[in-house]
Parts: structure tokens; sequence; C-alpha cells
């Protein structure tokens, strides 16, 4: 049986502060943002890096010391990455993950292209895998693999950019997602929306037939053409991992 992904939203408004009290959301922040974190739920940190606001490492680990004495309940920091580049992004992070940890933080790599042609980086060094990239590559067979590997071997897997229910499905072996939805739609507008995308996703690994049998609808971000996705809604061949019940993954924290 899968579990839903928990869906972290920007704790802009009550109504989604009261939601990650509840458990039904988590929080995101990042250095942008200027949201505050909510006294109740589990909460994970960007760096602001794909938004063009990144502030740099010193001022970075800076805005992460207001954060230490709730680590108890983050799921995840992210070192700071480059955008579409898995080599560049293990180079950049390297040093940050370890400072991450230092503060009593689990320590996220973010996952680019190519990430799994990329012999740099070993699991020990990172606490979770965020899947972030471009489209193409984040829906790939390759980052789903390398998501169901991290789950086999308890680390924390998350997932950017995730816009719509069709979406949310498509990367339901994730263990936490999030996006800009809430932000551009209006947070308690679009509210009822995300959860109902976490009502609406069955709560076991039947699916219905033919479900994911057509081609993404055109209203999903358009494919970069760098990765072959015709096989996208098909399990990946290389690994059918069982992952950690979340349950004992949130113990690990």
């Amino acid at each position: 049986m899968l579990p839903q992904p928990l869906y972290l939203a920007p704790p802009s408004t009550p109504s989604i502060r009261e939601q990650v009290a509840a458990g039904r959301l988590g929080a995101i922040l990042n250095p942008a943002s200027g949201n505050g974190l909510p006294e109740v739920g589990l909460f994970g940190v960007d760096n602001a890096v794909y938004g063009g606001k990144y502030p740099g490492n010193r001022k970075y680990l800076k805005y992460l010391e207001r954060f230490v004495p709730y680590a108890d309940r983050c799921l995840f920091v992210t070192a700071p990455d480059e955008v579409g580049d898995a080599f560049a992004t293990v180079a950049r992070s390297r040093c940050m993950l370890k400072e991450i940890r230092a503060m009593g933080f689990p320590a996220a790599l973010v996952a680019q292209d190519f990430m799994e042609f990329c012999p740099l980086w070993d699991w020990d060094e990172f606490d979770c895998l965020f899947i972030g990239g471009s489209t193409a590559w984040k829906l790939s067979p390759a980052a789903e693999n390398l998501g169901r590997i991290a789950n086999s071997i308890g680390i924390w897997t998350h997932v950017g950019r995730v816009n719509s229910l069709l979406r949310y499905r498509i990367v339901r072996w994730a263990l936490s997602v999030d996006g800009t939805y809430l932000q551009r739609a209006g947070p308690d507008r679009a509210l009822p929306t995300v959860l109902g995308w976490v009502d609406a996703l069955p709560k076991d690994d039947d699916q219905p037939p033919g479900l994911f049998d057509t081609p993404p609808p055109d209203d999903l971000d358009p494919w970069d053409g760098g990765y072959d996705l015709a096989s996208w809604h098909k399990p990946p061949p290389l690994l059918q991992a069982t992952r950690r019940p979340v349950h004992e993954q949130l113990a690990l924290l």
C-alpha cells in the first residue's frame, strides 16, 4: 500500500497553517518567501535557487539558524543546486550538505538532469533526495528509479513543482511534494483544490484500468525533449523496491 505524498505548501495564510497543524499538509519555506514557521507540523526548507533568489551560502546558513530549535520536525533542508545540471549541482552542494547536517537538519541533495549518469555523488552524503530538474527529467523513469532506490534504503524523497492532480499521481512514489499552484491561483481560494488532490488519490496500489494509458494533457508543463517519455506511465524497469512506511521514515527524524 502506498500512502499519498505529503503536500508541502507555503504557510502564508491561517487556513494553510491550520491544515499544516492538522497534518493534512506540510509547510515549505525558503529565504525569499517571508513566511514564518508554523508552531505545529512538519516542514521543509528550499534554497530559492530556482527562483533566482538564493542569498549565498553564508546568509543561507544564517537564515537556517532560526529553525534549529525545530529541527526534530524538519523533513529536509536543500543544499544549493544548479538548475538542470547534476554535475554542477553535486560540486556546489557538497560542502553545504555537511554544513546543513552539522546544524542538525536532514540535508537534501537536489537531483538534476543526468544525475543517473553522474558518478560524483554518494547516497551517504545526504538524507533526502529532492527531485528537481527539467519537467521531462523529473517525470522520467530515470528520476523515479532513483527515487525508489532512495525510498528502499531509508532516504526521504521529495518532488518539486507538482502543480496538478495528474502530476501528483505520476510522482506517487515520493514521500512528499510541493508546488507553486497555491501562490499562483490564490492561497485560500486554491486550498480546497490541493486538498482535493490528496483525497482523490487512491489509497492503495490498484489504479483504475487505463488511468495512465493516455498522454499528459496540454496544460501540463511542456516537455523539453531531453528524455524519452513514451513510457512515462510505466514503472521503472530497473527496480521494484519496497520502501519503508512513512511512519517508519518519520521515526528516523
